[in-house]
């Protein structure tokens, strides 16, 4: 099994331990081989419309739904606090890499929209949804292994490189 559809199963483990089937879910993104898995195993998924979150936070407004995911999109965005901070639903499910020691921030030259502007330490992200008004209840990591041969695979095979955290929204004041 290739990375990719492992990393799928786990996404889908983490979510379905605690999210029933048959959820309502906004999937932050455009439509996307995993939503479409989601609604495979029976969630009730809808993207966001294709607009640039950075520029238009409020497009995660307005949805009925039990819960948001955010799977290896917010650290594309510069400025993923407006995003979780506008988030109106009662549970959030999250991925994103996490720092490695020994690669740089990845960067796909041919495509300005398939760039990290954060790849974070779990302490980091907990406490961005936490400022955002989210309490953490329940994290994983898991590693990224590559398949290839040299010492960064390696390392990959060992290192934790994404980071799912699953929180719920606290009440605002006011």
């Amino acid at each position: 099994m290739d990375f990719v559809q492992r990393r799928f199963e786990l996404t889908v483990s983490f979510l379905a331990e605690t999210l029933p089937t048959r959820s309502r879910i906004l999937d932050l993104g455009v439509d996307n081989p995993l939503a479409a898995k989601l609604r495979e195993v029976g969630y009730e998924v809808v993207n966001t419309p294709d607009l640039d979150l950075d520029s238009y936070p409020q497009a995660v407004q307005g949805y009925d739904v039990d819960a948001v995911t955010a799977f290896e999109i917010l650290e594309h965005l510069i400025n993923p606090f407006s995003v979780l901070q506008a988030i109106e639903a009662p549970r959030l499910f999250a991925t994103v890499p996490l720092r490695l020691w020994f690669a740089r921030a990845y960067r796909n030259r041919e495509d300005i929209l398939d760039q990290h502007f954060h790849e974070f330490e779990p302490w980091q992200f907990n406490r961005l949804v936490e400022k955002a008004r989210w309490e953490p209840t329940r994290s994983e990591t898991w590693t990224g292994p590559t398949g290839k041969m040299g010492f960064r695979p390696l390392l990959r095979r060992y290192t934790p490189r994404y980071y799912a955290v699953e929180a719920r929204r606290l009440r605002t004041s006011g």
